[in-house]
């Protein structure tokens, strides 16, 4: 896991860093592995009263790997070797199945999560961002869900978080588009909760006035809030059902390789 996400714990706040600066903390399979056993691990820690939640180097998150674009553009599938056999309706993980967990198991900790970005975070990372509680952004951060640019659907457990955070219109026009939209964009949607010159600094003096307050009522609380929203196990297993029927198909592997290869891409009618 330190590969790809370091975990350091003082004070009651937890520092949870993906260390995968020279990729742009791009999602590969051992970053799923690592944010799902980072999950795992401090769902058990009951020492921890926060979470900071951010990346190295440029960016927050890049999405996903561009390595599994172009084995994509090659074998279909989800990029990974027998990926393409891999049913993604199975639950693994509650009402989550495995690539979601990396995003829904931040939305399921005891504790809240607060997320400091900058630089990008586009598709799979733009999901990951909306598994915490709270999304702090530089002013030049940027965002986007990115997954209509491969012919692909949004799958890791955003959509149910989305529909909770911005109007219908705005996120059908965003998902549908794939548009790149400002961090002064971002706040006018309802995606980020404040833009901070430094948002990891701020994201820990949040972290700190939280656990300065009883964990029993911080867990409370946020047990509480999660039970507010509309059931999210239909949305979950849409995504997962959507995604499925895509995922290799002529016009996602068109998509793929029309955009690695830089030319418009020449869809079939659906």
């Amino acid at each position: 896991m330190e590969q790809r996400v370091s975990i350091s714990i003082s004070d009651g706040i937890a520092d949870v860093r993906l260390v995968r600066a020279d990729k742009m903390n791009a999602l590969d399979a051992a970053m799923f592995d690592a944010l799902v056993a980072a999950t795992e691990r401090l769902g058990k820690e009951s020492s921890v009263r926060a979470v900071v939640l951010s990346g190295e180097g440029r960016s927050f998150c890049a999405g996903l790997d561009m390595g599994r674009f172009a084995a994509m553009k090659e074998t279909g599938g989800d990029g990974i070797d027998g990926g393409e056999k891999r049913d993604l309706s199975v639950r693994t993980h509650g009402l989550a199945n495995y690539p979601q967990q990396a995003v829904w198991g931040w939305r399921r900790l005891p504790v809240p999560v607060i997320a400091a970005i900058h630089g990008v975070a586009f598709g799979g990372g733009f999901q990951l961002a909306l598994g915490a509680d709270m999304r702090l952004l530089s002013p030049d951060a940027r965002m986007s869900i990115m997954e209509i640019k491969w012919g692909l659907v949004p799958d890791m457990a955003g959509t149910p978080i989305l529909a909770s955070l911005v109007r219908d219109d705005i996120l059908r026009e965003l998902t549908y588009t794939g548009r790149i939209f400002s961090a002064q964009e971002a706040l006018s949607y309802g995606l980020a909760t404040r833009i901070c010159d430094d948002p990891r600094a701020a994201a820990f003096e949040i972290a700190r006035e939280i656990a300065g307050k009883s964990p029993d009522a911080i867990r409370a609380a946020k047990r509480m809030l999660n039970n507010l929203t509309v059931d999210p196990g239909p949305a979950l297993l849409a995504e997962s059902v959507e995604q499925m029927k895509l995922m290799g198909s002529a016009n996602q592997i068109e998509a793929v390789r029309a955009n690695i290869e830089k030319r418009p891409p020449r869809f079939a009618d659906a």
